[in-house]
């Protein structure tokens, strides 16, 4: 929900601050509070001032040397802090602006209060995403990030990914000044190793900027450089946190091809086999350096003498775990189905493999990191937007647990619960009692009131589910081993009544599962639904259309559609294409032999066309049609509206032409990379409400 609220924060950047901010400025100013109503960035400043300048030191050595408040400090109930208005007045006086470090100070403050769709924004993101519309606001944004985000805060890398996902695209020149400001290379990361936080933050700036410019502009921001800098912070002597965030920063740069060769060629995987040892370290912040060292040598930086993890984990006594066939496209899951983690900026899903229909159930979840996750229930009618920042319990068909912000969430809607803030290693309980028809949260064994809102919208069909915000990681225990605290009532777990196969268990690395993608060969006639069986119907108009005219249309492209699908027409076209596709270039530049192609191209495919409709209406006008077509092109199929403007428009003749050459060279575009083979048409060996693996 954060994502997607940030998102709709940017409708009301025409409103000003309004008298809050100055009231709020000289209270606090009389009280003398200089602790954290300072940090909160209640004092403001004029952009020409330059007392920020002046500051910067000390604001540096308080984030590196101050501690946020414990767990338990957090868990209190907090104030909600409501953000000025911003609308002004005429004769209002100019707004000041605070400088930059107390704005992303206040963000980090105020982000667990940001929990609603149409909740307003506070005031400090907002001014930051304006100052970062010129290259210089953007330069003094990123530094501050880098600069005042504290180690112990849970959300701060996750306050770093937010800022720079929303804020605009760097230029060439901004990327430019930032790599000649931070000047990284194998020394610096060794400077300042008492004081983790820096690095730990510029780690996460590149690896936003990574996923962010992917292609060009990932491959010339990895300089030499930074590259050696991101190595240098894998070592043993780094801060777990610094190794971890390199780490990630590794991963997205290796989302371009080139950097992914320049990365691998580092023998990068030599280290990461050390790391991958941490993988069931107690301590959490070792453990997540394991996790995502393991998953890169399986899924990236390949080792050549490295079995991959799935082929060595002992899955025997394993009977339920997540579903590998029913995710949203980010989340990393362990080789053993029971851990998950989420790096992207994107709210990641998943739901489990079993499903269950009447009795009571409970699983426990083993909080890896602190920070934003919605762990609870859902069908299968809940639905996954992780780029719109919707998960479990953003609809009426779920229902979630968040112990970072300590609230309940059912249909998008959240209420505060008791319990403190989850911290690293709380072990948090979810009961489903469907007799009573009500759902039991647990925090540490101490229980919270039963939740029953998600069952009036549905009563059967709950799976296990979970949503991830940047930067989070859990286990999941579905009964494979005992229970921490289980609860005094009798309950059922999942591993003992679920079932899957060997094959079932297996989770594939994603070179892998493209492996087995380019192996699948779908037929031209294939059902473009399933794609498993041969095409034997077609949608045609049903007729109803308001007036004669309109009817007369819809008959036409039904035709149509039958003509341009018929083996006859596809070979006429082919044979032309294949006889003059070689004369076409990718050049602005049009040559004088494509008018005669063209014309000839109308004569024998137009011509044949018109006459297979003359055939079926008796007087047709082809002419006519395509006039009728321009107020009509909307309500046509998008592959027969493209192929009749082949005839009207030279440049979609001439690109029809450039991609079937593209196509017969080998050079059409890889989409491959984003998809998941998964069979419509699969059954599974027990009953739905024991173990459903359906997609």
């Amino acid at each position: 929900m954060i994502v997607f609220g940030w998102a709709v924060f940017l409708v009301s950047r025409s409103l000003g601050q309004g008298l809050l901010l100055t009231l709020e400025e000289h209270i606090a100013h009389f009280l003398g509070t200089r602790g954290a109503t300072a940090t909160m960035g209640n004092s403001c400043i004029c952009r020409d001032d330059s007392g920020a300048e002046d500051s910067v030191d000390t604001q540096q050595q308080q984030a590196e040397n101050s501690a946020v408040p414990t767990a338990d400090m957090r868990s209190q109930p907090r104030d909600p802090v409501r953000p000025p208005r911003r609308g002004r007045g005429p004769h209002e006086p100019r707004r000041k602006k605070q400088n930059v470090d107390g704005l992303v100070l206040d963000t980090l403050a105020v982000i667990r209060t940001l929990v609603d769709n149409d909740q307003e924004p506070p005031y400090s993101m907002i001014t930051l995403h304006e100052m970062a519309e010129t290259d210089e606001g953007w330069l003094d944004v990123v530094q501050s990030l880098i600069r005042v985000i504290p180690l112990e805060d849970p959300l701060g890398p996750a306050v770093i990914t937010l800022l720079l996902d929303e804020c605009p695209l760097p230029t060439k020149d901004a990327l430019q000044k930032l790599t000649e400001i931070l000047n990284l290379n194998g020394e610096v990361a060794c400077q300042d190793s008492g004081h983790p936080a820096k690095h730990r933050n510029t780690s996460a700036v590149l690896g936003c900027l990574a996923e962010k410019l992917a292609g060009p502009a990932s491959i010339g921001l990895l300089s030499p450089g930074i590259l050696e800098y991101l190595l240098q912070c894998l070592k043993l002597q780094s801060h777990p946190t610094v190794m971890l965030f390199a780490l990630i920063a590794l991963e997205k740069f290796a989302q371009t091809s080139e950097n992914k060769l320049t990365i691998s060629e580092s023998s990068i995987s030599d280290r990461l086999v050390t790391l991958e040892s941490w993988a069931d370290d107690p301590d959490y912040l070792k453990r997540q350096v394991g996790f995502c060292a393991q998953w890169s040598l399986d899924n990236l930086f390949l080792k050549d003498s490295r079995q991959l993890t799935y082929e060595k984990v002992d899955l025997n006594s394993i009977r339920a775990m997540l579903n590998s066939n029913d995710v949203s496209e980010y989340l990393k899951i362990s080789p053993h189905g029971l851990e998950a983690r989420c790096d992207a900026s994107s709210f990641e899903s998943v739901r489990c493999t079993f499903c269950v229909d009447a009795g009571v159930w409970y699983y426990e979840v083993t909080v890896v990191t602190s920070g934003v996750m919605q762990i609870g229930w859902a069908t299968r009618d809940s639905k996954f937007l992780n780029h719109e920042g919707y998960g479990i319990g953003d609809d009426e068909y779920s229902c979630a647990y968040d112990g970072c912000r300590q609230l309940i969430w059912y249909n998008a809607r959240s209420k505060p619960h008791l319990h403190p803030c989850w911290k690293e290693g709380d072990t948090v309980g979810f009961l489903l009692d469907l007799n009573e028809k009500q759902m039991i949260f647990f925090l540490n064994g101490n229980q919270l009131p039963p939740e029953k809102q998600v069952f009036s919208s549905t009563v059967s069909g709950f799976f296990a589910a979970a949503s991830f915000m940047s930067y989070q990681q859990c286990e999941f225990n579905f009964g494979a081993k005992p229970f921490k605290y289980p609860p005094s009532m009798k309950f059922s777990t999942f591993n003992d009544y679920a079932f899957l196969t060997a094959e079932e268990k297996i989770i594939l690395p994603r070179h892998r599962r493209l492996a087995l993608l380019k192996q699948v060969s779908i037929r031209e006639n294939c059902c473009s639904l399933c794609c498993d069986e041969v095409a034997d119907t077609q949608l045609k108009p049903c007729g109803h259309s308001s007036s004669a005219s309109d009817a007369e249309f819809d008959a036409v492209v039904g035709y149509l559609e039958d003509i341009i699908m018929d083996d006859e027409f596809q070979l006429l076209q082919r044979n032309f294409m294949d006889k003059y596709y070689q004369e076409f270039e990718d050049t602005e530049e049009n040559k004088l032999t494509y008018t005669p192609i063209f014309n000839e191209y109308i004569s024998l495919v137009e011509k044949y066309i018109e006459e297979q409709l003359l055939e079926r209406i008796p007087g047709f006008n082809m002419a006519a049609f395509t006039t009728t077509l321009q107020h009509h092109k909307d309500e046509v199929a998008g592959d027969i509206f493209d192929m009749l403007l082949t005839f009207t428009d030279f440049l979609a003749f001439k690109e029809m032409f450039l991609d079937y050459r593209a196509e017969k060279e080998g050079r059409g575009l890889d989409l491959s990379s984003g998809l998941v083979v998964t069979s419509l048409c699969k059954s599974s060996p027990v009953p739905a409400s024991q173990n459903d693996l359906r997609h």
